[in-house]
């Protein structure tokens, strides 16, 4: 048996309420490959007050989005100090422009991108039966976690609300941007023969087959339960 060990340089794609969380928790915790969030990094350089976060501060604090160039230098700067690490890692939340994608190949040539297919119509129901007790943070969903008195929380009576992200039309809206953004780039990494699809209605029905397929690029450090 070849000492060996494989690594693998992974990227995750799934629009807003696919489960792409859940499912980047569990290859995370089934492989032993590091979770890159793009947010989290830029949210730490921001904090530890490095060159780069300053610079991305600058456009955060304005509501403005961070630059194609800026975005690559900040995610770069973090592949490039794992490149030494010999670690397997799962970049979630980047690229976000097909420019961002051609660049990101050059920097760090991913292998896999996997793609989470869920149907439209199954994540606007899921989100809208979701409503939160505003002041414990409390979420209730009305298909699977419904609250014992429909539109009351359970602990203290009060009346629960609905987020206005979370109303169709405005779940409807961001899946119409997620389409808009990712269509070019999932076509860019199929033209490579790197994108891998994953369809189905739930997390459950989704996750057997990515682990499946990981299985066959790195060796699992836990079995599928």
């Amino acid at each position: 048996m070849s000492s060996t060990k494989r690594l693998l340089q992974a990227l995750i794609m799934g629009a807003p309420g696919s489960g792409k969380g859940t499912v980047s928790e569990r290859i995370v915790r089934s492989f032993d490959m590091l979770h890159i969030s793009s947010g989290d990094i830029l949210r730490k350089m921001i904090r530890e007050k490095t060159d780069i976060g300053i610079q991305v501060n600058k456009f955060v604090s304005n509501g403005q989005l961070v630059p194609d160039e800026l975005m690559l230098k900040t995610i770069g700067s973090e592949l490039n100090r794992l490149s030494s690490t010999d670690r397997s890692w799962l970049l979630d939340g980047f690229p976000r422009t097909k420019p961002q994608a051609l660049s990101l190949f050059k920097i760090a040539p991913v292998q896999v991108v996997i793609s989470l297919d869920v149907p439209f119509d199954i994540i606007i129901n899921r989100v809208k039966g979701r409503w939160i007790h505003a002041p414990s943070g409390r979420v209730y969903n009305t298909d699977f976690n419904a609250p014992k008195i429909p539109g009351h929380d359970d602990i203290t009576g009060e009346p629960l609300m609905q987020r206005d992200d979370d109303k169709p039309e405005s779940v409807k809206k961001r899946l119409e941007i997620y389409s808009e953004m990712a269509g070019p780039i999932l076509e860019y990494y199929a033209e490579q023969n790197i994108l891998a699809k994953f369809s189905g209605k739930t997390t459950n029905e989704i996750w057997p087959q990515v682990y499946k397929y990981l299985a066959t690029k790195i060796e699992p450090k836990e079995k599928l339960a």
